[in-house]
């Protein structure tokens, strides 16, 4: 007789192994918290940083670092996770104290940027995948001795006529599977970032549309790759209209087409959604997540906030490389702490705040990390 084929999986891991995944993933997306996402690269912080006219140096990249690190208590509610850059890592507070203690020390888990940048994927309209998975084992290995305990890997895809091909939604969703194998074989819960860039003059129904593709493909290949869903988390990209879009669009309209597009294809399984920011105002950003939370549709996991730009904006504008402003920077990014995490329990009843630095475009096109 045929014997029917049916798929075998040989055990990845342990009970023991499985419980820490998600033990980790859950910390991170308790009730009103979300993540600081402090990793943007050298490069990035250059932009950042000539910005308010400050240089680009190791020194001023630590003590900006540590104008984030330094807030109170306050911040322990609503701060779940914190993303290091490589250098940041390694570094240490005016006192001498490593910056991951001082994390730490707060029961804040401490998150670490793994993979090394977008390269292009020839024979594709200007597509990219990302680079990182050779000796991805061994520096995880390395992170999770240092104090990470999770991790993110950025894959970026874009809207046109012509994109995103069906090559680069595969090789993207391989990719971010391939990275999340590796990071849980090593006790790192990784944060699967498959970012769809706002450029373009696309639709919210276009954007929808691409995210339900993105976001099947990507679950299809952590299936095919075994990850255990309950020890990850999804950092995906609100659904919104392009920023050349003609047409204005309500948080109340944003959030349905993103609760929409994450119910059809997200398994219920899976820790929390921690969206990234995208280049929108901090206070968009507040307002839209808040909407996404009060949105009628049932949403089976933890909606919260990944925030770089959209959590630090006002604080470098308050900052501006002086040392006497210090202060007064960290308490710009305590009151957008807060906010978000009142914004991840639908509880934020601001929105007028459009005033100042809240409330700029953090758009950048072709925005790289």
């Amino acid at each position: 007789s045929v014997r029917c084929w049916m798929p075998h999986q040989y055990p990845t891991l342990s009970a023991e192994q499985k419980k820490e995944l998600q033990d980790i993933a859950r910390r991170i997306v308790a009730p009103g918290k979300g993540i600081l996402a402090a990793d943007e690269s050298v490069g990035s912080m250059a932009k950042r940083l000539n910005h308010i006219g400050v240089e680009n140096t190791e020194e001023n990249r630590r003590l900006y670092r540590q104008i984030l690190f330094s807030a109170d208590e306050r911040i322990d509610g609503c701060i779940g996770g914190v993303i290091f850059f490589h250098e940041t890592l390694y570094q240490n507070a005016d006192d001498g104290t490593p910056f991951v203690k001082m994390i730490k020390d707060r029961g804040i888990t401490v998150g670490i940027k793994v993979d090394k940048g977008v390269v292009p994927l020839a024979g594709t309209n200007a597509e990219t995948t990302t680079q990182g998975l050779d000796g991805l084992s061994e520096r995880c290995a390395q992170y999770k001795k240092d104090g990470a305990d999770f991790a993110k890997w950025r894959c970026v895809l874009k809207i046109s006529t012509t994109t995103p091909s069906q090559l680069s939604m595969t090789e993207n969703a391989n990719v971010l599977a391939r990275y999340a194998s590796i990071c849980q074989q090593n006790g790192i819960v990784p944060i699967i970032e498959p970012e769809i860039l706002p450029d373009g003059d696309h639709d919210l129904k276009r954007c929808q549309y691409v995210t339900e593709k993105v976001l099947a493909a990507v679950y299809k290949a952590l299936s095919d790759h075994h990850v255990y869903l309950e020890g990850t988390l999804l950092k995906p990209n609100m659904v919104t209209p392009g920023h050349s879009c003609p047409i204005k669009y309500s948080p109340e309209e944003i959030a349905m087409a993103t609760v929409t597009a994450l119910r059809r294809t997200v398994p219920p399984a899976i820790a929390g959604v921690t969206f990234l920011s995208g280049g929108q105002s901090e206070e968009e950003a507040s307002v839209n997540l808040n909407a996404i939370n009060n949105c009628p549709l049932v949403k089976p996991w933890p909606l919260t906030f990944s925030y770089g730009r959209a959590l630090q904006a006002s604080a470098l504008n308050a900052w501006r490389g002086q040392k006497e402003n210090a202060s007064a920077a960290t308490e710009e990014f305590i009151k957008r702490a807060e906010i978000n995490g009142l914004a991840a329990q639908g509880k934020y009843t601001g929105g007028s705040e459009s005033s100042g630095a809240a409330g700029k475009s953090l758009y950048v096109a072709n925005h790289a990390y």
